[in-house]
């Protein structure tokens, strides 16, 4: 039975007002009454890709340190007065922007704003060498916990710089390295917060239950006198990359499996492939329903899991398949099956059914995220960062509704076929005969 597509239901408006400040923060107001909730989203054009070599992890430092208080907020204050309030908040950290945001009950978003406001326009002042300290070494056992002592835990770091040339923004991790983390001064770090914690870097977009005059109201008095950033801000400029030949690398490691990657560069952010390739990676291992997890664990039973992820950024983009093998199976007779897989999609295309049920799935995923006025909070910063419309989920969804088993094959065929790729082993400690070489690697075309 056919599956019915989903494509013919209208896609929702979110409506929204955009403005800017005259210190050019921008600022993104959506009104939704249905609950007596707001969300405000702190969105900083800031990531790991604006540092510098020798300067890393910096982005994801301020993660931490945006909590530790500012001038009018004691140590400790922030959350303590949030909670108070019913409200709760956090923040993230990728390649190209940083995020900090806050939900809670309407009556609550006054203290919100101050708060944010505070923190953008009034942490320097108590930014000292103890609070630095405090929060690197926070960050260290962070890294310790998901780098440096984890499980496979070491794969993007040798993944990215072989990947990205020496220097390109993305060749090292968003945590940034054990180095630079230590060699930090205050000195760096508030140079760093000047340039991009600044109103005409950022993006505060409130959504939920408020009224819009007295939002615009607080705006203006808690960051319209925050100055600009001093410097010029501008976002690095890269061009093209690509690999010249396969790059075939193993590192041994306390795992008890070996592991596999393979990854490709990819594209930008909502450029004309972009689509193509999530559908493609969604289709060969984008979950249980997928090609190869069903040959690889169901079936055939050679691996524990396998997913493919297109990972578009604002620079690049990298499409990447990852594979964990059963005791006792080898990584060379994955790549046999994997090989195969590919080989197929690229020589015969994908089905009606496999891209419908994709495309239903991207709907129903993105619908469903309008669901809390929380994640339609970010999605209304995030589509004003990468596209210039924060309203630009009808032109998102018809990305999907556009596309044909035709151009899913044409990606596959432009992005995978012939193309070098890297291909990492990850093996148990003393077992890298296990790894996958340049001569046990199955070519694809």
């Amino acid at each position: 039975m056919p599956l019915a597509p989903l494509s013919a239901q209208k896609a929702p408006s979110i409506p929204h007002e955009k403005y800017t400040l005259p210190n050019g923060l921008e600022v993104i107001l959506h009104v939704d009454r249905s609950v007596p909730i707001v969300a405000v989203e702190n969105f900083y054009k800031v990531g790991s890709g604006d540092e510098k070599v020798g300067r890393t992890g910096f982005a994801h430092l301020f993660e931490h340190v945006m909590f530790m208080g500012s001038e009018n907020v004691p140590v400790g204050k922030f959350d303590e007065w949030l909670e108070a309030a019913g409200a709760s908040n956090n923040g993230s950290t990728n390649f190209d922007r940083t995020n900090y945001y806050e939900t809670g009950p309407s009556n609550a978003l006054p203290l919100m704003l101050w708060l944010d406001a505070d923190r953008m326009g009034w942490l320097l002042p108590t930014m000292d060498q103890g609070k630095l300290d405090l929060q690197r070494d926070v960050v260290k056992n962070e890294r310790r916990q998901g780098v440096d002592n984890a499980p496979y835990g070491k794969a993007d770091e040798t993944i990215l710089p072989v990947l990205f040339p020496k220097g390109h923004p993305y060749s090292w991790g968003v945590i940034g390295s054990m180095d630079d983390l230590s060699a930090a001064a205050v000195d760096d770090v508030k140079g760093f917060f000047r340039q991009y914690y600044a109103p005409n870097n950022a993006t505060i977009t409130i959504a939920g239950d408020f009224n819009a005059d007295s939002a615009k109201a607080w705006v203006q008095k808690y960051f319209g006198n925050i100055p600009r950033s001093p410097a010029a801000i501008t976002r690095p400029v890269v061009p093209a990359i690509t690999l010249s030949k396969d790059s075939v690398l193993v590192v041994e490691d306390r795992v008890q499996l070996p592991r596999v990657y393979y990854t490709w560069h990819g594209v930008k952010s909502f450029s004309p492939d972009d689509a193509a390739l999530n559908a493609l990676a969604d289709i060969i291992a984008g979950g249980k329903s997928s090609r190869l997890y069903r040959t690889l664990v169901y079936e055939k039973q050679l691996a524990q899991d396998v997913r493919m992820s297109n990972q578009s950024q604002k620079l690049d983009g990298m499409i990447q398949l990852v594979v964990t093998a059963k005791p006792g199976v080898l990584p060379s007779d994955i790549d046999a099956e994997i090989t195969r897989a590919l080989a197929t999609v690229i020589a015969s295309g994908v089905t009606d059914r496999e891209l419908t049920r994709v495309k239903n799935g991207m709907r129903a995923s993105m619908l469903d995220g309008l669901a809390n006025v929380s994640s339609k909070a970010f999605r209304l910063s995030y589509y004003n960062y990468f596209t210039g419309n924060p309203d630009y989920l009808a032109q998102d969804l018809a990305r999907y509704d556009a596309l044909t088993p035709a151009a899913v094959q044409r990606a596959a065929r432009t992005y995978l076929a012939g193309t070098p790729r890297l291909v990492l082993t990850i093996v148990p400690e003393g077992k890298t005969s296990l790894a996958l070489t340049s001569a046990t690697l199955g070519g694809i075309k």
